[in-house]
C-alpha cells in the first residue's frame, strides 16, 4: 500500500481517506519534514484538505516564513481551503515571519499583480499559464494562474471579503459591488462572497440595502444589474421574519424587470429570486421561462415549477415534460427531478420519465430511473440494479438511498 504522503503528492482522495481511517498520522511530514496538509494546501487539494482536518491534523505549524496553513492559502488566493482551515480551527490572529494576521495578510494579496508575483516569485518571464477551476465542490468557479510551478488562484477578494465579516467589519455596498465586478465571470466565488456579505453585515439595515441594490436595476452594464438583483434574491431568501416582508416587494420588483431584462445572467438571478418566493404571482411566469433559449434559466424556471407540478397544474406539468426533451442534459435531468411529485396517477409523468431511460446521458437515466422507484414504477429498476448503493464515491449515491428509504417505507 502506498504511503499517505505519495498518496498526498498524487491526489489520491480515496487512498487518504482509506491511509487515515486505518490508522495512518494526519501529521505525516516528508523528507524535508513538510507536513501532508502543507503539501495539500499548495496543491490546491480541496478534498485532501479536508480529509487531513477531519482526521485532526495540527494547523497552526508555520514554515519557516511563519505561515501556518492557513496563512499560506490565504496568500496563494484558495478561498474553498481558507474556509475549511478556519472551520476546522485555524486561528485567525496568529501572525507570520512579518507580523501579518490572517486579514492584513488578505489586504495585503488583495488587488496584487498577480503575473507580476508569479514573474518574481520564480525569476521566469514565459507566459503565464491561465486556467478556470471549480472551487467549494463545483459550485464556484476560480482562475488559477501558474508559472514555473507555482501557482496563484484568484480568490483573494473574496478570501478578504469573509474575513471582514468574521472580523464584524461592515464593508460598504460600492466596495462589494466593486470587488464583484472586478471578475467578469458571476460563477467566480467572489460573486457569492459580496452580495452574501450584504446580508450578513447588514442584518438590520436591509432596507437600506434592497434600496441601494434595487436602484441598480436600470444600469446600463448587466453586471451591475445582475449584482443587485442577486443582493435582493438573498434578502428575501435568508430573511427570518415570520410575515415575509420582503416577499412581495420582490415579485413586485422582478416581475416587471424579468420582462425588460435582455441580460440571461440577469435572468438567472431574476428565475431563482421568483422561484424562492412564497408569492403565488411568483409562479405565474416559470413555465414560460422552461423555454426561454439559456439553459440556466430554464433549470431554474423547471426548480421552481416544483410545487405547481405537485398540484397537478397542467402547464407546469406539460412544460416539465416538454424539457425531458431538451437539448440540454442538465435541464432534462432537471425535468425528471420535479416530475417525479406529480401526482401518482398521472401518467405524462410517469411515461416521460420512462422515455428518459433511454436517454444518451447516463446521468439523466440514473436520474430518471430513481424518480420512476420514487413513483413506485419499476420501469427503471434494471438500471438501478446495476449501480452499487456501497459505493461511497457514487455521484447517484444520494438517489439510492432515497429509493432505499422509499421502498423501506412501503
Amino acid at each position: 500500500m502506498k504511503s499517505l504522503m505519495a498518496a498526498v503528492r498524487g491526489g489520491d482522495a480515496q487512498a487518504v481517506d482509506a491511509l487515515l481511517a486505518a490508522g495512518a498520522d494526519p501529521d505525516t511530514e516528508d523528507e524535508d519534514g513538510t507536513p501532508a496538509l502543507r503539501l495539500a494546501v499548495e496543491a490546491f487539494d480541496h478534498p485532501i484538505v479536508e480529509a487531513l482536518l477531519q482526521a485532526s491534523a495540527g494547523t497552526e505549524r508555520a514554515d519557516s516564513a511563519g505561515r501556518t496553513p492557513l496563512l499560506r492559502a490565504i496568500e496563494l488566493g484558495a478561498r474553498d481551503i481558507v474556509e475549511s482551515l478556519i472551520t476546522h480551527g485555524a486561528r485567525l490572529w496568529v501572525t507570520d515571519a512579518r507580523g501579518r494576521d490572517a486579514l492584513e495578510l488578505a489586504r495585503y494579496w488583495y488587488g496584487r499583480d498577480l503575473v507580476a508575483e508569479l514573474h518574481r516569485a520564480t525569476g521566469l518571464q514565459g507566459p503565464v499559464v491561465r486556467r478556470t477551476v471549480p472551487t467549494d465542490s463545483e459550485a464556484w468557479i476560480s482562475e488559477e494562474l501558474s508559472l514555473g510551478g507555482l501557482a496563484f488562484r484568484t480568490g483573494h477578494a473574496a478570501i478578504l471579503t469573509g474575513l471582514e465579516w468574521r472580523h464584524g467589519i461592515v464593508t460598504s455596498f460600492d466596495e462589494l459591488l466593486s470587488r464583484a465586478l472586478a471578475e467578469p465571470d458571476v460563477d467566480h466565488e467572489v460573486w457569492w462572497e459580496t452580495t452574501a456579505a450584504l446580508h450578513q453585515h447588514h442584518a438590520h439595515h436591509h432596507r437600506t440595502v434592497w434600496d441601494a441594490a434595487a436602484a441598480l436595476r436600470h444600469r446600463p452594464d448587466p453586471l451591475e444589474r445582475r449584482f443587485g438583483a442577486e443582493v435582493i434574491r438573498l434578502i428575501n431568501l435568508f430573511d427570518e421574519s415570520d410575515d415575509v416582508p420582503f416577499d412581495g416587494p420582490l415579485v413586485d420588483l422582478f416581475l416587471p424587470w424579468l420582462t425588460d431584462e435582455p441580460d440571461a445572467r440577469v435572468t438567472w438571478s431574476l428565475t431563482a429570486g421568483l422561484c424562492d418566493a412564497v408569492d403565488p404571482r411568483a409562479e405565474v411566469p416559470l413555465a414560460a421561462l422552461t423555454r426561454h433559449s439559456d439553459s440556466r434559466v430554464r433549470q431554474f424556471a423547471l426548480g421552481g415549477l416544483r410545487g405547481p407540478i405537485e398540484r397537478g397544474h397542467p402547464e407546469a406539468l406539460a412544460a416539465a415534460v416538454e424539457r425531458t426533451g431538451d437539448e440540454d442534459a442538465t435541464v432534462r435531468r432537471t425535468a425528471c427531478h420535479v416530475l417525479v411529485v406529480a401526482p401518482p396517477h398521472d401518467r405524462a409523468a410517469s411515461d416521460s420519465l420512462a422515455a428518459c431511460l433511454a436517454d444518451p446521458d447516463p446521468h439523466v437515466r440514473v436520474e430518471a430511473a430513481a424518480r420512476l422507484a420514487l413513483r413506485d414504477d419499476p420501469r427503471g429498476d434494471e438500471i438501478l440494479r446495476e449501480l452499487d448503493p456501497a459505493d461511497e464515491n457514487s455521484p447517484y449515491r444520494r438517489l439510492l438511498y432515497d429509493v432505499y428509504r422509499h421502498r423501506r417505507r412501503c
